[in-house]
């Protein structure tokens, strides 16, 4: 018979799929089952094996762990008792994923069971950062003593949280990457919803209809006491008395309820304790005199028991003094709204942090905040009713807990919203010298995501995503809720070249003094063929250097001058005549001065930081990619360029400008090449590059 409990596996029509299904790991679940089947055998996951790696990335098992299939589990198994890994917050999430069967039946796929087409193997669907997941597992799990380790159920024939609980330890990495979290993380992950956090002793005034509005519309809400993080679960509050028996986490499962007694309105709630059996025994608790007032039959159809199944009623007042967090993960941004009949748009925007690039820290950091990631939002239409635009934004860090075995933590989040000038284009450190944020989310804090809802005058405005230390690195998810279209883009992803037209040729005659001392200064290095190699390149542009400029800088290497004479040499054979050379120290003089400009202590370095703004002065436009993969090839350990690589920078900048507007097809953003054109785009002098300039 199927392992499933058959009050909890979905049998609902399919849910529709609204966004494409990735298979995870590259494994199609139906192409393995079918493999299974075909062979007779059960299917083992090599992806996530029965190991200790799959368990620990950190430790070792303190027991031999025994990895065992259901159906030879349920013939020898023990009575089970409660055991946790660290991963309660996930436990409540799946606990309220069972309140609403729609989003049961998208996270657990109903084409799957112990029966006729069972082969050992099982998959769930995750939403990550805004695509839809389909995890495959084999459905061999960790058991010590013939227990379940991890998540299990009072009923030793379902098994369906314990697979769920190891698709999403598949997910993450590990069962150990699953210590510690936040139950809303995992709601979102099961939902795509997106998340508000709510602390009980600062909610706002309505706080009740908020709740009872959010479970009416489906959303999945968590409440959780704040000594869950030193106390060991499940354990009896000390804070709480003998008679005030709470765990944390709980869920909030039904609605909330108002009822007269003794000549008042007492506001009811529904709390719901996944670890079952520990119950609150306050006033309204399953067998408190106070349901004396409700006849049986409200009783019933509010489902009142005096059951010891973790279910129970509070009064709302003493919900608020003895919880201190509600978490709310809304299945779509209209539970947050008055009207549940209009439909949000939603934009999301993919991005990332990188270390002497686009990690720039909060606004705390002056220097280096401006060069972090913006985002423009349009705001043209008012909501309903109301003078401004209403919009939520919801910033998360992508994939921290995979990274956990790395030692990577979660790093601490928020954003700021600017109003926007006249101008698309990447906005500098003066301007935040000189403006305040107008918004703001309300805390920078080391979750998974912040989000926030806001009000705004239609207009245009700046959305900065941002650690709050700078130099810290990751990806980043921004989704961009609004109730009327909004414009956004990424003000970092525009790219454009404007090189200067090269001098014309002086003649001789007409030369100025200055210019008649090159000339003879070229001559004299080149000799008499009036042509000058890598090597007497490098000699004449270290004299010149040292001698006309107040650069402190190590000298010009030869791969330097090569890579010059890559760019300027129109005839192939690899030297340099005395116009090209004259062009190129046209250039040279320009160039040296951005970076006399940018070197503020004179210590003949430029901080990777500013080298977008000087690259822009140079003619070079780039976006976010490109600026992160020239500071990881050319700047060093300091985040500091030398002049040396920094006209290397430029060299290769316009020499692949270039050959890519020599090879492009007119107001084209791409070129397509054949063999006898890659040549251009990697050789480092001669003839190809000659043939494209």
């Amino acid at each position: 018979m199927p392992y499933f409990h058959r009050s909890l596996k979905p049998q609902l029509h399919p849910v529709p799929r609204d966004a494409q299904i990735t298979h995870s790991s590259g494994q199609s679940f139906e192409q393995l089952r079918q493999g299974c089947l075909q062979s007779g055998t059960l299917f083992e996951d090599s992806d996530f094996p029965a190991s200790n790696t799959s368990l620990f990335y950190s430790e070792r098992p303190q027991v031999p762990f025994v990895w065992k299939r259901p159906g030879v589990m349920v013939e020898s198994m023990m009575p089970v008792c409660l055991h946790s890994s660290g991963d309660c917050w996930l436990l409540a999430a799946i606990a309220s994923l069972t309140l609403n069967e729609k989003a049961l039946a998208r996270v657990v796929p109903q084409d799957q069971d112990f029966g006729a087409g069972y082969a050992g193997i099982f998959h769930f669907q995750f939403w990550q950062h805004s695509e839809w997941l389909d995890v495959v597992i084999d459905d061999r799990l960790p058991t010590f003593r013939d227990r379940l380790v991890f998540l299990h159920s009072a009923d030793h024939n379902e098994f369906w949280s314990a697979l769920l609980e190891k698709a999403y330890a598949k997910l993450n990495g590990s069962y150990e990457a699953l210590k510690g979290g936040s139950t809303i993380e995992a709601m979102e992950d099961f939902t795509g919803g997106v998340a508000e956090n709510f602390q009980t002793q600062e909610a706002p005034e309505d706080f009740y209809r908020i709740l009872e509005k959010a479970l009416k519309r489906g959303s999945l809400l968590g409440c959780s006491i704040d000594f869950d993080t030193v106390l060991p679960l499940p354990q009896v509050s000390p804070e709480a008395g003998v008679n005030l028996r709470l765990i944390s986490p709980h869920v909030l499962d039904a609605f909330p309820f108002q009822v007269n007694f003794q000549g008042r309105s007492v506001q009811l709630i529904r709390v719901r304790n996944p670890w079952g059996q520990v119950e609150w025994n306050g006033p309204w608790s399953d067998s408190s005199p106070e349901w004396r007032s409700v006849n049986l039959e409200e009783q019933k159809r509010l489902g009142h028991t005096a059951l010891d199944d973790g279910e129970f009623w509070m009064a709302f007042e003493d919900f608020k003094a003895h919880f201190d967090k509600v978490e709310i993960c809304n299945l779509t941004p209209d539970a947050l709204e008055d009207s549940a009949l209009h439909r949000w748009e939603v934009t999301v925007h993919q991005g990332s942090w990188v270390r002497g690039s686009t990690a720039g820290g909060c606004r705390n950091f002056l220097d280096t905040f401006w060069t972090n990631p913006q985002i423009k939002l349009s705001l043209t239409e008012r909501a309903e009713g109301q003078d401004s635009c209403t919009f939520l934004a919801a910033l998360m860090q992508k994939d921290r807990r995979k990274l956990k075995r790395f030692g990577t933590n979660m790093l601490t989040i928020g954003y700021a919203i600017y109003q926007c000038p006249d101008k698309d284009e990447h906005l500098s450190r003066d301007f935040f010298r000189y403006h305040a944020s107008l918004a703001r989310s309300k805390t920078f804090i080391n979750l998974r995501e912040v989000s926030g809802r806001f009000q705004l005058p239609p207009g245009d405005y700046i959305l900065i995503p941002s650690t709050f230390e700078p130099h810290q690195e990751a990806d980043f998810c921004l989704r961009i809720f609004s109730e009327k279209k909004v414009v956004t883009w990424d003000l970092d992803e525009s790219l454009d070249v404007n090189l200067p037209e090269p001098l014309k040729p002086t003649p001789p005659e007409q030369e100025t003094e200055e210019e008649q001392q090159f000339r003879a200064l070229f001559q004299q290095v080149a000799g008499e063929d009036m042509e000058v190699t890598a090597e007497e390149l490098e000699y004449v542009l270290n004299a010149i250097l040292q001698k006309k400029t107040s650069l402190k800088f190590k000298k010009l290497s030869l791969l330097s001058c090569r890579n010059i004479i890559s760019l300027m040499d129109t005839s192939g054979n690899g030297k340099l005549e005395f116009e090209e050379f004259r062009v190129f120290w046209d250039k040279l003089k320009r160039w040296m001065n951005l970076f006399l400009q940018f070197d503020v202590d004179k210590s003949g370095t430029m901080s990777s930081y500013e080298l977008r703004t000087a690259l822009k002065a140079a003619g070079f436009q780039l976006n976010s990619h490109l600026l992160q993969l020239i500071v990881l090839r050319y700047a060093d350990e300091k985040l500091q360029l030398d002049f040396d690589d920094y006209l290397n920078c430029l060299v290769r900048l316009e020499n692949a400008s270039r050959v890519f507007q020599a090879l492009s097809v007119k107001n084209k953003d791409f070129i397509h090449l054949n063999i006898n054109e890659v040549g251009p785009l990697w050789t480092p002098a001669g003839a190809s590059s000659a043939q494209v300039l």
